[in-house]
């Protein structure tokens, strides 16, 4: 980014039509880009990958260039940044959104029109197909395993260590 040095501070009016402080003719104003009112990554999933210049590059307090090198290093660094990534997302950014697109309308599609009605027509299903397992369980099932179990009920196993 820009050091502070070259920045010079632009004041508002307090007046209702929000002019700016008229400058001596001849200078220039640099003023920091307004926030954009269009958030495009409003829940922060890509914090991550704000990169600034001083994040890449930095100069030890022992060597440093001449400031207009570090200048326009910083704003070499961030145009070209903005721009390659203008060019590759105009590349890139329609076809994947087309493919993300049809993406989830498939899956919304299969959603709505396949899986929901499979899960509204098994809760609907499911209890009378409960009462009639529970049913037959009752009836053939469990009578044998009474009995098997009490048939084994008189066995005694006794587990012993002999000596040699």
């Amino acid at each position: 980014m820009i050091q502070d040095q070259y920045l010079i501070e632009c004041p508002i009016n307090s007046d209702h039509d929000q002019k700016y402080l008229q400058n001596p003719p001849n200078t220039t104003v640099y003023t920091e880009v307004p926030p954009r009112q269009d958030t495009r990554d409003p829940r922060g999933i890509n914090k991550h990958l704000k990169v600034d210049f001083s994040d890449v590059l930095a100069e030890p307090a022992s060597f440093h260039s001449f400031d207009k090198v570090w200048t326009w290093s910083d704003i070499l660094f961030e145009s070209s940044k903005l721009w390659c990534y203008r060019i590759i997302s105009l590349l890139c950014a329609v076809p994947v959104s087309l493919l993300s697109g049809i993406l989830f309308a498939l899956l919304g599609c299969l959603h709505i029109w396949c899986a929901m009605p499979c899960i509204q027509l098994c809760n609907i299903c499911m209890p009378p197909v409960r009462t009639l397992w529970a049913s037959v369980l009752d009836i053939f099932v469990a009578p044998i395993c009474t009995s098997i179990g009490r048939c084994c009920s008189s066995i005694y196993v006794n587990v012993a260590k002999q000596r040699p």
